[in-house]
């Protein structure tokens, strides 16, 4: 009998690809939040900041529960994680349909059980995919995580529908079905690769484990990269249906097809800008995402038409999905596959703080001035600053990385 080949099939790992794309798919919904967010007001009578409160509730406890689906992947496996993902995430946002009137229960549903579910979730797929194809993590780091700006763009216009029919509730609780169905049926597709250590053929020397990236600067300057750079995308992402109908003078209608033509930009940053990093280097495209952005928030701070907003709109996510998509190869570029879904699930607390502010600045200035261009202004100036951050990041010394001692 020929002895057992343990190198994964190409069929074998482009079907976990189709499963890890379908997750993100699913987990992507919640972010077609805004077009929920003028239907909750109108409802009941919530300010735009009560609102906008529940997508940051639901941004930040999935940036801080990434990190627990990171470490029990290394435990138990992918599917596990992502059955329980998918749980906590269709069912957080089936409960919203339960919240009318009172906006705690909103928080808890959608925002704490739904964001617990998407960071659960979250970095399985793309944890799973760095070890399946060692030879293009880039690229497939973005061909998974499109599957994020691609769910919104299904999810925006049949979320408007579905209001426009059945209310605002019934359409958490109809959605919120339809999401844990995909993501629980697409976990049976996606499974570690069978032999870890053949994929580690590129990883630097040395320990690679969480306690060891801790204890270098880099994760600390990747940590503040990412929270910089995800600021201004989940900001213009929590307000984006409103602000369409603002400058661009629109209905809600037209104002969910321009949020889902966005996202487009988000699919093709995740899915070009990861590409180039295998091209050009993270480093490199980090700084090229930053400086494009700052000059995409500029120009739409001084747009006044549905056509200009709609197009820096795309530009803008675009390079938010690309600062999202390389994400996952910087750190294994820097720190090696083995352990990429621990240090990339806690890197993503940066993204659950970046996700309070950026839509937190946005609302606040919103109401507090009658326009939005205040917070595009400071967008835009933050994002100047964090170009400077990418140049220090080198691969950390080998004495960097050894393992983490413990007692």
């Amino acid at each position: 009998m020929a002895p057992h080949d343990p190198r994964p099939r190409a069929l074998d790992r482009r079907l976990i690809a189709v499963g890890a794309v379908l997750v993100e798919v699913g987990l992507g919904g919640a972010y077609a939040w805004s077009v929920f967010r003028p239907a909750l007001s109108d409802a009941f009578g919530w300010s735009i900041s009560e609102v906008t409160v529940t997508f940051t509730v639901f941004v930040l406890v999935a940036g801080f529960t990434s990190v627990v689906g990171g470490l029990w992947l290394r435990r138990s496996g992918p599917q596990r994680v992502l059955l329980a993902s998918g749980l906590l995430y269709g069912g957080g946002i089936a409960l919203a349909s339960r919240s009318g009137g009172h906006l705690w229960l909103l928080y808890l549903t959608y925002g704490m059980l739904g964001g617990a579910g998407m960071g659960l979730g979250y970095v399985v797929p793309i944890a799973v995919l760095q070890r399946w194809f060692p030879d293009r993590r880039g690229l497939i780091n973005g061909i998974a995580v499109c599957g994020i700006p691609g769910g919104a763009l299904l999810a925006a216009p049949i979320a408007e529908w579905l209001i426009s029919r059945i209310g605002v509730l019934d359409t958490f609780l109809v959605l919120g079905l339809v999401y844990a169905v995909v993501i629980v049926g697409a976990s049976a597709l996606v499974r570690e690769a069978p032999a870890p250590s053949q994929v580690a053929e590129n990883a630097p020397e040395g320990g690679r484990d969480l306690g060891a990236a801790l204890r270098t600067r880099q994760w600390w300057v990747l940590w503040a990269t990412f929270l910089l750079s995800v600021s201004a995308g989940v900001g213009l992402i929590s307000e984006a249906a409103p602000m369409a109908r603002e400058i661009g003078g629109i209905g809600p209608g037209a104002a969910a097809g321009v949020v889902s033509a966005a996202f487009v930009g988000d699919a093709a940053g995740r899915l070009l800008w990861p590409w180039a990093s295998d091209l050009l280097g993270c480093r490199t495209v980090m700084v090229l995402i930053f400086v494009a952005q700052a000059a995409a928030l500029t120009a739409l701070a001084l747009a006044s038409s549905y056509l200009a907003f709609a197009l820096l709109a795309a530009l803008i996510l675009f390079n938010y999905g690309g600062s999202s998509g390389i994400m996952a190869p910087f750190v294994t570029e820097l720190f090696g596959p083995a352990h990429v879904g621990a240090i990339y699930g806690l890197m993503l607390t940066a993204w659950g703080i970046g996700g309070v502010a950026g839509p937190l600045l946005i609302a606040t200035t919103r109401e507090t001035s009658g326009s939005y261009n205040g917070a595009l202004w400071i967008l835009a100036a933050i994002m100047a600053v964090g170009a400077l951050l990418p140049f220090s990041l080198r691969r950390p010394s080998a004495l960097a990385l050894e393992p983490s001692k413990r007692a």
